[in-house]
Formats: C-alpha cells, sequence, structure tokens
C-alpha cells in the first residue's frame, strides 16, 4: 500500500537480534506475586479481597473505579498474603496499593471463566462491556481502558482500524514474537475489535526489520480482503500513534486532539491477542510477553509472565547479569524509564526489561548547546528543540509552552541526535511536569475561591433567612399587641 512521508525521526541500531529469535517461553509460578492495583491510566481500582482469602485464577481482586479505570483479576491461583503497599514499577519506587498472592501450584481457573462461542454474534456494546470486565488495557506502553477506545465508536465516525505492530524501539521483541507464533489468535482479535469498532478497514502496520511477523500475519489475513498489510521503514519512532496514522493515511491528527477525530483508532497486537482470550475462552488480563534483554543479560528472552511477578524472578530465569549495568530500565532505551530495583513487579504496561552496559550506553558529560540545528532536524512533530530547552533552562517554561512543549512526545530523538549530549527529554519532562503542577495548584486556588464564595454566600443566605424570621416575630408581636390593644374594653 502507498505510504506517506512523516518528518524528522533517527535510525538507532535496533538491537533486536539479541532476542528477535528466542521463542516466547512462559515463566514458571514464582513464590509471591506482588499485584499493584493502578496498572492504567485513570484511577485507581479498589481492593476487592480481604487478607487470608482464597482465589482462583481469572478471580476478581480490585474493581476499576469510574468511566477511565479498569479492574484486576489473580494471576494465579492461592491465598491473598496481604492488602497494602508495595513500591511501583516506576522511576520514583514509590509505594502503591497493592495485593499480595501466594500461589499455590495449582494455577487453577475460577470456574465462572466462560467465553463465547461466536464474539461476532454479540452486540458491540457486549464486547466493549466483555473487554472492560477482563481489565484489558494498551499493552503497548500507554495502558489506555481498550474498552473506552472501543467506545470510540458513539462519538466519532470511525472507518479504520490500525494495528500498530512498529515495535520500534530497539531491543524490544515482544510483539514480533507475538504476531509470529500466535498471528491467526492476534488477527482474531483484531476482527473482533474492528467489529465492536463499527469499521470496515484494517490496516496491520509492521516495520521491514520484522519479515518473518509480516509473513506470518499476511498468511493469516489472506482470507479478508478488507485487511492490508503496511511494510514501514525501519524509522523511529514509527511506531508513535499519530506519526504511523500520518505514514498510512497521509492525514495529520489535531494538535491535542485524538486519531479518533480523522476517522481512525489505533490498538497493538499484544492488546489484540488479549481480546482473543477475553473473547474467546473468557480470560481476563493477568499476564503478558516481554523482553528482556540487554548487553549485561546473560540470556536475552521473550517470556509470558503473570501479571505482579519481581522482576528480579524475570532476571534470574534469564541467568542474571554477566556484568552490572549500567542502566536498567522498564521499556526501551529511547523512552524507557529507570528501574528503582529488581524487587518492583511487572505490571500490564511492562514490554520490556533492559539491562544495558556502558558500552551501549555510551553515557557522556552534556556540554553548551552549539546550536546545529540536529535536534530541529530529528524532531518527528517540528518543534524546535533547543529553544524549547532554552527556555526551560531559563524556567520560562510559559513561553516553552508557547513553542510547542505540550506537543512534545517525550520520544527522545533530539537527545539521540544531540552532539552535546544534552539531556533534552529530561528538560522537556521536567517542564511539562512543573507546568502540570501549576496547573492542579491553579486548579486549586479556583476551587478553593469558588467553595469560599459558597461559603460566604451560604452564611449571608443564612443571616439573612435569620434577620427575615425575627423580622417576620416582630411583626407577628406587634400585630398581637395592636390586636390586644383594640379588643381592650375603653377606660371609664
Amino acid at each position: 500500500m502507498q505510504l506517506f512521508n512523516i518528518r524528522g525521526g533517527v535510525h538507532p541500531d535496533d538491537c533486536k537480534q539479541l532476542a528477535a529469535n528466542q521463542p516466547i517461553e512462559t515463566l514458571p509460578l514464582p513464590a509471591l506475586l506482588h499485584i499493584p492495583l493502578q496498572q492504567h491510566i485513570g484511577a485507581p481500582a479498589s481492593p476487592a479481597v480481604r487478607r487470608g482469602q482464597r482465589v482462583a485464577k481469572g478471580d476478581l481482586i480490585a474493581n476499576g473505579q469510574g468511566v477511565i479505570s479498569a479492574p484486576v483479576h489473580a494471576p494465579t491461583s492461592g491465598r491473598i498474603v496481604g492488602v497494602g503497599s508495595y513500591p511501583a514499577h516506576h522511576a520514583s519506587g514509590l509505594s502503591v496499593p497493592t495485593v499480595t498472592l501466594q500461589p499455590d501450584g495449582e494455577d487453577r481457573w475460577a470456574d465462572s471463566i466462560k467465553g463465547v462461542a461466536d464474539p461476532f454474534a454479540l452486540d458491540p456494546d457486549d464486547i466493549a462491556a466483555r473487554v472492560g470486565a477482563a481489565g484489558i488495557v494498551g499493552l503497548g506502553g500507554a495502558t489506555f481502558p481498550a474498552a473506552v477506545k472501543l467506545n470510540l465508536r458513539k462519538k466519532y465516525r470511525l472507518h479504520t482500524l490500525v494495528i500498530n505492530g512498529a515495535e520500534c524501539e530497539p531491543y524490544l521483541t515482544c510483539d514480533d514474537r507475538l504476531m509470529r507464533e500466535q498471528a491467526d489468535a492476534v488477527l482474531d482479535g483484531i476482527r473482533i475489535m474492528a467489529y465492536a469498532l463499527g469499521v470496515a478497514q484494517i490496516i496491520i502496520a509492521i516495520e521491514n526489520n520484522k519479515p518473518e511477523a509480516q509473513a506470518a500475519m499476511t498468511v493469516a489475513a489472506s482470507q479478508h480482503s478488507n485487511i492490508q498489510i503496511a511494510h514501514l521503514p525501519t524509522r523511529y519512532p514509527m511506531g508513535s500513534e499519530k506519526h504511523l496514522v500520518q505514514a498510512l493515511t497521509g492525514q495529520e491528527t489535531p494538535a491535542r486532539g485524538l486519531t479518533a477525530d480523522i476517522g481512525v483508532v489505533v490498538h497493538n497486537p499484544a492488546t489484540a491477542f488479549a481480546v482473543h482470550e477475553a473473547l474467546r475462552f473468557g480470560y481476563p488480563l493477568v499476564s503478558r510477553v516481554v523482553t528482556v534483554s540487554g548487553g549485561a543479560i546473560r540470556q536475552p528472552r521473550n517470556v509470558r509472565v503473570l501479571l505482579g511477578t519481581r522482576v528480579q524472578d524475570l532476571l534470574d530465569y534469564c541467568g542474571g547479569f554477566t556484568v552490572e549495568p549500567t542502566r536498567f530500565l522498564s521499556g526501551g532505551p529511547m523512552m524507557g524509564q529507570p528501574l528503582p530495583s529488581a524487587r518492583v513487579p511487572m505490571v500490564k504496561g511492562s514490554n520490556g526489561v533492559l539491562a544495558l552496559t556502558a558500552g551501549e550506553v555510551n553515557a557522556q558529560p552534556p556540554m553548551p548547546c552549539i546550536r546545529c540545528g540536529s535536534c530541529i532536524q530529528a524532531c518527528p512533530c517540528g518543534l524546535v528543540p533547543l529553544d524549547l530547552a532554552a527556555h526551560t533552562r531559563a524556567g520560562e517554561l510559559e513561553g516553552a509552552v508557547k513553542l510547542g512543549l505540550m506537543d512534545c512526545i517525550g520520544c527522545g530523538s533530539c537527545a539521540y541526535v544531540c552532539p552535546s549530549h544534552l539531556p533534552l527529554v529530561q528538560f522537556f519532562n521536567y517542564a511539562k511536569g512543573e507546568m502540570a503542577a501549576r496547573g492542579r495548584a491553579k486548579q486549586k486556588q479556583v476551587e478553593t475561591k469558588r467553595l469560599i464564595e459558597q461559603r460566604t454566600a451560604r452564611m449571608e443566605a443564612i443571616q439573612q433567612a435569620k434577620r427575615e424570621a425575627m423580622a417576620a416575630r416582630k411583626r407577628e408581636a406587634d400585630a398581637k399587641k395592636k390586636a390586644a390593644a383594640a379588643a381592650a374594653p375603653a377606660s371609664i
């Protein structure tokens, strides 16, 4: 199919050869699972179990709260040994609400787990409800509740479902292996999502450095005339949702808008596989495929891991480290986040664990910007990173916002090409976080002012009511006095 040019981007060494030819393996049951209740964008789930309770695999252990949320399920059968806090799978390492489960070794599914013989006989609303109840979120890293995306048909005129199989981050190969090994199941999930969205066209986009995945998905889709396999050039960040849609359709997504604004919804192959399992078998999202790679990993692998498994258990399964890693990341090297320790648990959005050596990181001390313009050429969003960085370092965040700070996708292309080794992405992430904090503070001030005004008005109304009641009582008393005086006999 015809592809359209997008601006910017870089061509880092993809380093996928470390794990690309390693078939997906299943990690043995760990001794404990620490299952965070916040594994998605939106409100955290609320615990639905108590300490000492026995659960089966797939049992609900936390309820989603509100529209943008997702429930959490037991990854295996066993006993709940804790409902409290545990360090998060996040650079901060802060503790978050967590359910700790001790597996019983049986890995027994709950009796309530049942699939649907023909998902295409269901109403689209029913499909979305089942996907939501299964706790499925975007598994490409965004972790947006998948059911919310499936319901976009109610608000937008949709025509195309795009499956983002670019997997453009270096080292990561979990989606590649999933498409190679489970092509029919992935395609089934794709078709179920397309039916729920009410779209006629499906595009499965895969980068050219994954020829086996392209071939497997082509064979799987061969009987469906409405499905196209797009062979994408190998270029980072081709997997960026808005840039991918532009490359496939030639249309730009409005700034701060959604691809749904131009009729397109984007999902990930792993999300499609999870939808297949949820509809066909009734399985909630309790595991995912993860790439463990990097020069410091003894045996790089692609592993299906239960959610809540400690990163350390994954590392042990892969033979541990050959050398102490210089950088230890969740996700890819371009947009991944540092892991505070190997104690943290794997979560729904964890698509990779990387342990990189000093040679792979090639860290250099930052030097002054020479205004070479390399970052401008690399930026896929058409921004001027050097000016954004200058405003950020000077504390002029409002000026950075005017230059497009909030349109930055944090891909790291600018930092990758910077000859001065400036940590540009860190600058921009700090600035966006600070602006978000200021926005929350401003909103708090506005809300506080509103509450004070409401209280003042309420107190004034109460005082006015009291004054009116006193005036009414006085009038009533005066009227009684007059009536009494009029009724009294005249004096002789």
